[in-house]
């Protein structure tokens, strides 16, 4: 429920006193995942609500994040000063729309944007057109584009990090030159699939089968809560190949393209919170595969999983510590201009506000 909240009303700059309070509550269900990122790739912000707020040509305020103490270099300062304006330039004031909408109409085309700013291969080396950058790197982005949109931040990880990172880790050198820079330029979009309705937190439980025919393997069964779903081109799939091993074994890892034949989508679903960031199920009936669109050893798909997992965790952390900033730019705005007994309440006690700010300077 709080996704919702916050991008319906993180988006708005006129808010109220009760949403204020919600954001504060959710703080604290967002600290262990937010703090999580920052442990492993040790940077903070420091925030200065009460202090500064510098015009923003999209929103009209935000609060400033002083990277001097973040430990950021020159380069990682210039990186999120600059996805910082995009964002809010173009992102930022179509978040409600595409909340409502539960679409971004010019997804596509975004994606293009993020690709000519080499946003979308950070982590691909540069042989393969990417930007030859670190996973810090990628938090920073990942945090901004968030600060703009939750919805579109999921997509953004979903693509940048699931797909094509997977690709980078573990694809032949022949899947890099055949899949990484269309991926990298956004001319695809990109997705990873895991989960199945029977299949979530255990996810090696998975019932999708491969068998192998040949020169192809043909799969059977169905994905479920797929993040670009419905929009991607590119899909990293799980499968058991060896269905009389136990269930952490015989799973190998799979590049599906959406025109393979036998490989469908359902319809998006409706959700309430991360709207504008698609979903759906994913459906392969008899799905003819290449033989060389096997990624990584035979069997051997968990490690590929549980290793690219670690990393997922770690750069879709920063999506939650965008959210908080996102709530600190609005509400820093409504606490210096709501005035109660002739004066901003900003000036009053500031405890509320307090508890919702040491988290996020913590993490």
């Amino acid at each position: 429920m709080y996704r919702r909240t916050v991008l319906v009303h993180v988006m708005q700059v006129h808010t109220s006193m009760s949403t204020i309070l919600t954001m504060a509550s959710m703080f604290k269900n967002l600290r262990t995942l937010s703090c999580f990122a920052r442990q492993i790739l040790p940077f903070s912000r420091c925030t200065k609500p009460l202090q500064k707020q510098i015009p923003s040509r999209s929103q009209g305020t935000y609060v400033d994040i002083d990277d001097n103490i973040t430990g950021l270099n020159d380069d990682q300062r210039q990186l999120r000063e600059s996805v910082f304006r995009f964002v809010q330039d173009e992102l930022a004031p179509k978040a409600a729309e595409i909340d409502a909408k539960n679409t971004f109409e010019g997804q596509r085309e975004f994606w293009r944007r993020l690709g000519d700013m080499g946003l979308l291969g950070l982590t691909v080396p540069e042989e393969y057109g990417g930007t030859g950058g670190t996973y810090l790197d990628h938090c920073i982005v990942m945090e901004e584009v968030t600060r703009g949109s939750g919805a579109i931040g999921l997509s953004y990880g979903a693509h940048s990090n699931l797909c094509v990172n997977q690709i980078v880790r573990n694809g032949s050198d022949a899947q890099k030159q055949k899949y990484l820079p269309k991926l990298i330029t956004g001319e695809h979009i990109g997705a990873l699939a895991m989960s199945e309705a029977n299949s979530g937190s255990d996810v090696v439980s998975m019932k999708l089968r491969a068998e192998c025919k040949g020169d192809h393997y043909l799969l059977n069964g169905t994905k479920f809560w797929i993040t670009n779903g419905p929009d991607a081109d590119v899909l990293i799939v799980y499968a058991k190949t060896d269905l009389s091993a136990e269930a952490k074994h015989g799973i190998t890892t799979f590049i599906i393209e959406k025109n393979f034949e036998g490989f469908s989508t359902s319809p998006k679903l409706d959700k309430l919170g991360m709207r504008g960031s698609n979903t759906s199920e994913l459906v392969f009936d008899n799905c003819k595969v290449p033989v060389e669109n096997v990624m990584g050893p035979l069997n051997k798909g968990v490690y590929v999983l549980m290793s690219g997992l670690d990393l997922e965790r770690l750069v879709l952390a920063g999506g939650p510590v965008g959210l908080m900033q996102a709530c600190m730019d609005v509400t820093v705005p409504y606490l210096m201009t709501r005035t109660a007994f002739g004066k901003p309440i900003g000036e009053f006690q500031a405890g509320m506000v307090t508890s919702m700010t040491t988290p996020l300077e913590d993490c």
